[in-house]
This record gives structure tokens, sequence and C-alpha cells, in this order.
């Protein structure tokens, strides 16, 4: 398993961030070829040092790295990539990963 990993920093306007992230930006990510599961942050972002600079975070679950480089490199995850210049004006760390157990 292989984890692609989207934190979404705080936006300067909360609202309009999350209308068009559900209502546009989920729609075109969905569409990721091998996507195994999709989920996302529910409320605030949480830290031990107080305050996040993270308003949303994604958690996007494929079989491989090289599922998500397949993925990335498609036709549908250049749309998702290009997407962000839509909505993400306060920036986006991504990481991918591979997982094992403990």
């Amino acid at each position: 398993m292989a984890k692609l990993l989207v934190m979404y920093h705080n936006p300067p306007d909360p609202a309009a961030f999350d209308k068009y992230y559900n209502r546009t930006h989920v729609v075109v990510a969905k569409k990721l070829p091998g996507v195994r599961s999709y989920t996302i942050s529910k409320g605030p972002i949480a830290s031990p040092g107080g305050t996040s600079p993270y308003h949303l975070i994604a958690e996007l679950t494929f079989d491989s790295m090289g599922a998500i480089q397949a993925a990335l490199g498609s036709l549908e995850g250049q749309a998702a990539v290009a997407d962000l210049a839509n909505f993400a004006s306060a920036g986006v760390t991504i990481s991918m990963y591979e997982m094992r157990d403990a």
C-alpha cells in the first residue's frame, strides 16, 4: 500500500475553499486511476504546538508508489494537479510514501 498525503495550508477564505474543494476538486480527484480510498479531515486540524498551518488534509490510498506515479501522470492526474491553482492559493504540501506494518 502507498499513500498520497495532501495538506492544504490555511486559506484566506475558508468558506470559499471548502465550497470549491467539496463541489469541484473532490470530483476531479476521485477520477484518479488506481485510487483505492480517499478520505479527508473533518473539522480543525490540531497540532501539539497549538495552531496548525493546515486547513484540510486529504489521504488517498493506492496499491503502490508506481500506482501513485501513474495516476499523477495520467490525464486525470494532470487535471487534478492543475485544479490546485483554482482554490489552493495559500499553498499545498504533497507527500507520497509506501506503508508497512510497524
